[in-house]
């Protein structure tokens, strides 16, 4: 019998069977997402998966992943990668998710984690739980046959395919080896490599990933597949250590023989593809998409460990109802940032701070939104504190 009066209850699933019927709950939630039998234990990470119960049957569960995320300045942070976050459809609107979300940001900042980020399926949840969007991506597809790129192009690598049964390890190390320190990117764990590696095998289909560089010494790698027609394929991942290696890689993929499309799903917004190429016009935009959804876990430690430009200082105020620690005051400037009981100059919700906080949004854009309260005419001062030299862009989902 239902119960709304029912209070939601949050623990960690430490068995096998738990994880296992968690992993159903998420499942039917996101209506239409397969099933991995057996699987869960494989694809999740001891002690990271909750389950939110009311009157005593799980009805939700969040969980996530332990890696490091790369902020503005090559400083790399704690990080918990959220994923799989889902209440079933019976018992939504009660609380659930909000226990959920708390009860494991509570858990992360015990751990010592920094920041979290998740991937949303829907975008007016989140911020709710004090996540803003601080990355977005490009989804292109380019016409290969008519896609040159200039002379001037360095990308001379030779190109290999994977032997299939290789091919995931080869991924792997490659990934480790290269270490990718663009802002936003994070660390892969064996069990987010695990649930990659099921879902291609369960979608039955063709996947190719092609290497370049000496063996042992690989400088980069693209895994692809074929789309609905048998003209296009689509990139999955393509991690590269310079820019020689992407250009060989992109080479590659403008060469593949019957190929007429190539369709990026994840392209940072200040991907260089358009100006490598003699004519801009075989590429084409699809669609401009969120990616980073960042949730500052704690403010203090996430704000000192990036850089600031500029030389001006400003005192900005956070408010944050679920982490207590992270309400008050901040002096940033071009030196760094630290806690202050001076009063701030301008005021922001945890959520607007994180959309900030990697450069993907600006505080012009959040004081024209009405995010932004105290002296205005400091946001200047804040954009320039706060300006990165590249787009943020993570490259990896979960």
């Amino acid at each position: 019998m239902r119960s709304d009066a029912a209070t939601p209850t949050v623990r960690i699933l430490e068995t096998p069977e738990e994880v296992e019927a968690a992993f159903e709950v998420f499942r039917i939630a996101l209506v239409g997402l397969p099933p991995l039998p057996g699987r869960a234990t494989e694809i999740s990470e001891p002690g990271r998966t909750f389950g939110g119960y009311l009157d005593g049957e799980l009805v939700g569960t969040a969980a996530s992943y332990t890696t490091h995320v790369v902020v503005p300045g090559g400083a790399r942070l704690p990080h918990a990668a959220v994923t799989r976050v889902g209440v079933l459809p019976t018992h939504t609107r009660r609380g659930v998710a909000r226990a959920l979300m708390n009860a494991q940001l509570s858990d992360a900042r015990q751990r010592g984690v920094a920041i979290a980020t998740l991937r949303a399926a829907e975008g007016g949840i989140y911020e709710r739980y004090g996540y803003g969007v601080a990355g977005r991506l490009e989804v292109a597809a380019v016409a290969s046959r008519r896609a040159v790129l200039r002379p001037g192009v360095a990308g001379g690598e030779v190109v290999r395919l994977a032997r299939p049964a290789d091919a995931w390890t080869l991924q792997r190390e490659i990934y480790e080896r290269i270490d990718p320190s663009w802002t936003g990117a994070i660390s892969r764990t064996g069990e987010w490599w695990t649930v990659r590696r099921l879902r291609v095998l369960d979608a039955k289909q063709p996947s190719m990933v092609a290497v370049c560089g000496p063996p042992g010494a690989e400088t980069g790698y693209v895994r692809y597949h074929p789309a609905g027609d048998e003209e296009s394929v689509v990139v999955d991942d393509l991690v590269t250590a310079d820019g020689t290696a992407r250009a060989s890689l992109l080479r590659y993929l403008f060469s593949i023989d019957l190929v007429e499309t190539v369709k990026f799903d994840g392209l940072a917004l200040d991907d260089p593809l358009r100006v490598m190429l003699v004519d801009e016009r075989p590429v084409r935009s699809e669609s401009i998409e969120d990616e980073i959804w960042l949730r500052l876990v704690d403010v203090g430690a996430a704000l000192a460990a990036r850089t600031y430009r500029g030389s001006g200082e400003v005192v900005v105020g956070v408010v944050d109802e679920v982490v207590a620690p992270n309400a008050g005051s901040y002096w940033i400037g071009a030196p760094g940032a630290k806690p202050t009981t001076a009063e701030p100059q301008l005021t922001v919700d945890v959520a607007a701070l994180g959309a900030v906080y990697l450069g993907g949004t600006s505080w012009r854009q959040l004081a024209a939104a009405g995010r932004v309260t105290g002296d205005l005419s400091l946001v200047p001062t804040a954009d320039d504190l706060f300006a990165t030299a590249t787009a943020p862009f993570c490259g990896t989902f979960f």
